[in-house]
């Protein structure tokens, strides 16, 4: 049995938006996911500007937020997947300015 995912087998993204505490994501098969922003914290951290700078890729297959570099796969949203980024990497990322702390969207 196969367990590779293609194109096929992986609704694509159409839209996303933010609650609170949470991120949504609208599939084009009708479905929506939503997951914590504790699973991604450069979304939790990033302003609503920031935010709301997303664009699909790969035909609908993820989602990236250039401006704070976080790139989210629907396959992974579909899996429970979170944010694999280490400590290391995301204080490096939260040292970028003071802006993180101030401005956080809540």
């Amino acid at each position: 049995m196969s367990t590779s995912t293609t194109k096929d087998t992986v609704a694509e993204a159409v839209k996303v938006s933010f609650g609170r505490d949470k991120l949504t994501v609208l599939l084009a098969d009708g479905r929506s996911l939503s997951v914590p922003l504790d699973w991604f914290p450069r979304l939790k951290f990033s302003t609503a500007r920031e935010r709301s700078n997303w664009q699909i890729v790969g035909d609908g297959l993820g989602i990236t937020w250039p401006d704070i570099d976080e790139d989210i796969s629907t396959e992974g949203l579909i899996a429970g997947r979170r944010s694999m980024e280490s400590q290391r990497s995301f204080a490096r990322w939260m040292t970028i300015g003071p802006r993180r702390t101030e401005n956080r969207h809540d």
